[in-house]
């Protein structure tokens, strides 16, 4: 099967799926066929990616693989379609998210530390039930706080490939400079306690209708006078394996 044969049934495949499809994923497919290799398969995606530019689709590659999607700036017509209200959320989860994206993996007392605040039961819960956040290991400290991290699921929502297509900051040394520099909303200072109405209250805080990935970049207000070279979080650092 010529490139010009499997284009065609490439194309089939990712629209045909529920989720998005990796090389290895589609190369799975053709495993009764000897002549095809996955070489030949990025060479189709490239030639696929090729043909829809200016077009309303876009063939996108996520975290996990390609899929077919409308292109952002068409997003909001596209929205007509459906008239429920967005998801909503605070202004403490889109922190939380954001201190996961960038420091992950980070304990819950880490969050509450950068914040200055207690995070609420609800916010991790919330995180977790949508797939963008796991339980990634135990901190080797007593205890054995959970470190939690973001998850391919994280990936595909937000758009992108990998954790390096996160917005750049500079590069973040350790906690405290950021809990120095980080953008709050106006709460309380944090107590011990963990009760239904504290939580409540944090949920409630300043809410946003949803998250977007540059939103998560400006919850970290990063003096660049200071440090000119902006840099991607490190790979070391910054893990989103399924």
């Amino acid at each position: 099967m010529n490139n010009e044969e499997l284009k065609p049934v490439v194309e089939g495949l990712i629209f045909a799926a529920d989720e998005p499809m990796s090389i290895k994923d589609l190369f799975a497919i053709f495993t009764d066929n000897a002549a095809i290799e996955q070489v030949q398969i990025k060479e189709v995606l490239d030639q696929l990616k090729e043909e829809y530019e200016g077009r309303g689709l876009e063939l996108k590659e996520v975290g996990s693989g390609f899929r077919f999607q409308v292109r952002e700036a068409h997003a909001e017509w596209v929205a007509k379609l459906w008239q429920e209200r967005p998801a909503r959320y605070s202004r403490a989860s889109l922190e939380t998210l954001a201190l996961i994206a960038y420091r992950q993996p980070i304990t819950r007392a880490e969050i509450e530390n950068v914040r200055g605040v207690s995070v609420s039961s609800n916010i991790i819960k919330t995180l977790v039930e949508r797939e963008w956040v796991r339980i990634v290991g135990h901190r080797d400290v007593p205890g054995k706080p959970a470190l939690y991290s973001t998850t391919k699921t994280f990936l595909d929502y937000f758009n992108l490939k990998s954790l390096e297509d996160l917005p750049p900051l500079s590069e973040l040394k350790d906690i405290d400079a950021i809990n120095e520099q980080l953008i709050l909303s106006e709460v309380p200072e944090a107590n011990n306690s963990d009760t239904d109405d504290e939580d409540k209250r944090l949920d409630e805080m300043d809410t946003v209708d949803d998250i977007n990935v540059s939103d998560m970049a400006d919850v970290v207000n990063i003096d660049s006078a200071t440090d000119n070279d902006e840099k991607q979080p490190t790979s070391e650092v910054l893990t989103a394996e399924n």
